[in-house]
């Protein structure tokens, strides 16, 4: 159930009408790492862990919630930019906008004439936003990321957050109004906060290494093929132990053209670099299955069923 206040969660306000930044901002309206989609997503993954991760779905609702009033600030701000264009609109029933277009008097700094630089505020949305990003792509529903697997989803969300912060720095670059600036500001730094949320809630599920239930073909996971050869860079990601299992190291492949040729194509190819027992991974396979299986199965409940509690513990 949700309840919509007036009030906003952080009080956006601009110096001046700004059309010309209110299309550039529509970006993180309706955007491919903007608010909506934020919202989206993790709205629609919460669903699929309601009752297996109580403790996740009530993270991921309430971060969907709030991108969702970050949505209105976004929305509330592009309006405010945009506040003098729909005035102009209603002069256009005497002539006053057609002449102003027709005979190029629109000065730069004009209300409508800064309003050209994205002729649809004029045309479509008579002064408030779109749901598109900058250059009037529509918002489309391919831009959530939600599969099923929680540890998938979580990283899905570092990144997205990772993102949409990159985003708003840039867009700090393009606005000069102080109080256009504090409230980037304030959505950028929450993008943060979150980034640090979805880290730690993919810390709790363990293990979470490698996304999914399968582990991986052994010969494979820690091999490193050497692709652009030349002024090669070595480093954690190709030398020394991997970041995650204990004790496996990086086997580096200097020629992979050699390696593929002496392997047959890999059919060949034995493990290196690895204390794992391949009986062992697949025991570990099952019995992660298992786990991920008893998680789900044991909080579903079996006859009729309802989603809504009304004040009683989720069973």
């Amino acid at each position: 159930m949700f309840q919509h206040i007036k009030d906003l969660q952080f009080d956006a306000r601009v110096s001046r009408p700004d059309p010309r930044f209110a299309r550039i901002l529509l970006d993180q309206f309706g955007g491919g790492n903007g608010e909506l989609k934020a919202a989206m997503q993790y709205f629609v993954q919460a669903f699929g862990c309601r009752r297996a991760y109580p403790d996740k779905y009530d993270l991921l609702m309430d971060v969907a919630t709030e991108e969702f009033s970050h949505l209105e600030i976004v929305g509330a701000t592009i309006t405010m930019l945009l506040e003098g264009v729909n005035g102009e609109l209603k002069n256009a029933a005497e002539g006053n906008l057609v002449a102003q277009l027709g005979n190029g008097s629109a000065k730069k700094n004009d209300v409508v004439g800064m309003a050209m630089s994205n002729p649809r505020f004029l045309i479509e949305s008579g002064g408030g936003p779109m749901v598109t990003d900058s250059n009037g792509e529509p918002w489309t529903g391919a831009f959530v990321n939600a599969n099923g697997d929680l540890t998938v989803d979580l990283r899905s969300n570092i990144g997205a957050e990772s993102r949409a912060k990159i985003v708003y720095e840039r867009l700090l670059q393009f606005t000069d109004d102080p109080h256009v600036q504090d409230t980037l500001r304030f959505l950028m730094t929450r993008e943060i906060a979150h980034f640090q949320q979805f880290a730690a809630a993919l810390t709790t599920i363990e293990p979470n290494f490698p996304p999914g239930i399968m582990q991986g073909d052994l010969r494979f996971t820690h091999t490193y093929y050497n692709m652009s050869p030349g002024e090669d860079a070595r480093g954690p990601w190709n030398k020394g132990k991997g970041p995650w299992a204990a004790g496996e190291q990086w086997e580096y492949v200097e020629d992979p053209v050699a390696q593929v040729e002496e392997t047959q194509g890999q059919a060949e190819k034995t493990v290196e670099g690895h204390q794992r027992d391949p009986k062992a991974t697949k025991k570990a396979e099952k019995a992660l299955a298992s786990q991920r299986s008893t998680e789900v199965s044991s909080a579903t409940p079996t006859g009729e069923r309802g989603w809504s509690t009304y004040g009683a513990p989720v069973e």
